[in-house]
């Protein structure tokens, strides 16, 4: 049973909807961050996100894994003072 399941999440995980699904998140969250540096509160606000840890899966680890956005403060990433700007 958990091998169809594991199964199941591999060809959803590498299939191109998925992919697809995640550059137009990250496409989006470039969109509203713009020339801006903000904090996480502040971007999941301009994409009327609430649900914080789908927000870090689908937008924010994807766009620093890409390096298109970066944090202001990279030695302490969980700092409530963190903030986020683009690469570009």
């Amino acid at each position: 049973m958990l091998q169809a399941i594991w199964d199941t999440l591999e060809i959803y995980s590498s299939s191109d909807q998925v992919s697809d699904q995640v550059s137009d998140q990250v496409k989006r969250l470039l969109d509203v961050l713009g020339s801006n540096t903000l904090s996480a509160a502040e971007l999941m606000g301009l994409l009327d996100l609430r649900h914080r840890p789908t927000f870090r899966k689908n937008y924010l680890r994807p766009a620093l894994e890409q390096g298109l956005i970066e944090m202001t403060l990279p030695n302490t990433p969980n700092s409530r003072n963190q903030r986020y700007r683009s690469r570009r």
